[in-house]
C-alpha cells in the first residue's frame, strides 16, 4: 500500500501530459476501428495475448511456446490485415486543421444553389425510381476514381445530373463523382464495402457508396432503383430514408458543421465584375 501511494505521489506533470497524450491516441484508434473488420480482429489478438499469458503462468510450455510464435508471426499479418485501417488512420492525420491550409470559402447562398440543384435532381431520381450514385470529394483527393469513368468537367445543375442516371444511357450506371463547384466524372467504378455486418437488403450501389468513404472522407448520396429510397453514407456509415429537406440538412453539415468552422471549404470561381 505504501508502495502504491508512492508511486502516486512521484506523479508529475509531464507524467500527466504523456498519459493524456496516450489516452487520447488510443481514443481516437478506438473511434477508427469501431465497427469495422479491425474491430472483431484486436479482439482475437486480446484473447490471444491472455492465452499466451495464462500459459505462462500455468508453465504449459509448448502452448506458450505455440502461442508466442504465432503473436511474432500474427504481428506482420496485422500489417496487412489492416492496410486499410491503416490507410484511413493515416489520411485521417493528413485531414488535421493544423496541416491542411484554409481554401477560399464559399458563401452561404452560393452553397445553398449548388445543393439545392443536387438535392432537385436526387429527389426527381427518387421519385421516377432511378438509381444514382453521386460522390461528393472533400479533403481527401480521389482522382483515382475520377480516372476510373468518363471525364466531363461541367457545372452543377439538376438537369445534367438527372441526364446521367437515365436508364440505357452510356454513363448511368456507375457513379458521379462532385469535387468542388464541378461535375468531374460520371460512370465512375467505385470499392465495394467489406462490411459482413450489412444487410443483404443493400445492393452493389449502396455497398460501393458506403466502400468510398470508407477508404476516404467522400460523402455518397445513393438512390434505390427498387424504392426509390434516399440514402447517404459517411466514414462507413449508412442513413437510410432520407426525404429533400433532411438530405440538404446532412450535405450542408457535411461541409460546414453547425456551431463548428467549416471542415472543408469549397474554392469557386470567381465570377467575373
Amino acid at each position: 500500500m505504501k508502495q502504491v501511494l508512492e508511486m502516486f505521489l512521484d506523479i508529475g506533470i509531464r507524467d500527466i501530459i504523456d498519459m493524456a497524450i496516450v489516452a487520447f491516441v488510443f481514443y481516437k484508434l478506438f473511434m477508427l476501428i469501431q465497427e469495422t473488420r479491425a474491430e472483431q480482429l484486436i479482439k482475437g489478438l486480446l484473447v490471444l495475448l491472455i492465452a499466451t499469458k495464462l500459459s505462462e503462468w500455468s508453465r504449459l510450455y509448448v502452448t506458450n511456446w505455440i502461442l508466442k510464435n504465432t503473436m511474432t508471426l500474427g504481428m506482420i499479418a496485422l500489417l496487412i490485415v489492416f492496410q486499410p485501417e491503416l490507410r484511413r488512420a493515416l489520411e485521417y492525420i493528413g485531414r488535421s486543421k493544423f496541416l491542411t491550409k484554409s481554401i477560399v470559402e464559399i458563401a452561404d447562398e452560393e452553397l445553398n444553389e449548388k445543393l439545392d440543384a443536387v438535392v432537385e435532381a436526387v429527389v426527381s431520381l427518387s421519385r421516377q425510381k432511378i438509381g444514382a450514385l453521386i460522390i461528393f470529394e472533400r479533403e481527401t483527393g480521389i482522382g483515382d476514381v475520377i480516372e476510373t469513368g468518363t471525364f466531363i468537367n461541367g457545372d452543377i445543375s439538376t438537369g445534367l445530373l438527372i441526364n446521367i442516371f437515365i436508364p440505357n444511357t452510356p454513363l448511368h450506371d456507375g457513379a458521379v463523382v462532385i469535387r468542388k463547384d464541378k461535375i468531374m466524372a460520371a460512370g465512375c467504378v467505385l470499392p465495394l464495402t467489406e462490411n459482413p455486418n450489412l444487410s443483404r437488403e443493400l445492393g452493389t450501389r449502396h455497398r460501393a457508396g458506403i466502400g468510398i468513404t470508407e477508404r476516404s472522407d467522400a460523402v455518397a448520396i445513393m438512390v434505390s432503383e427498387e424504392t426509390g429510397a434516399i440514402s447517404v453514407a459517411m466514414d462507413g456509415k449508412l442513413t437510410r430514408f432520407l426525404d429533400g429537406k433532411t438530405l440538404k440538412r446532412v450535405l450542408k453539415n457535411a461541409y460546414k458543421p453547425e456551431n463548428e468552422k467549416p471542415l472543408f471549404n469549397w474554392k469557386w470561381r470567381q465570377k467575373d465584375e
